[in-house]
């Protein structure tokens, strides 16, 4: 969404807006943590279950999963 496009906000309504604006920041910022916590988590699972024969074909997924949730969480 450009600029141009954005509708005007009263001068009135601004204070809302700017604390709204806030909160959806620090939602965002909490998500990417969670997503890069919960994703070297999961690989660290995926690794452990990895060294044992058996569970390696369950292992790996999920520490691929683990590393696409870190990349997410980064960029």
């Amino acid at each position: 969404m450009s600029a141009a496009s954005r509708r005007s906000t009263p001068w009135i309504l601004w204070p809302f807006v700017a604390v709204w604006d806030l909160i959806a920041w620090i939602v965002q910022l909490v998500g990417r943590l969670l997503a890069i916590v919960l994703g070297v988590i999961l690989m660290i699972l995926g690794v452990v279950l990895s060294i044992t024969v058996i569970g390696a074909c369950l292992g790996v997924p999920v520490a691929v999963l683990g590393f696409v949730l870190v990349m997410r969480g980064l960029f």
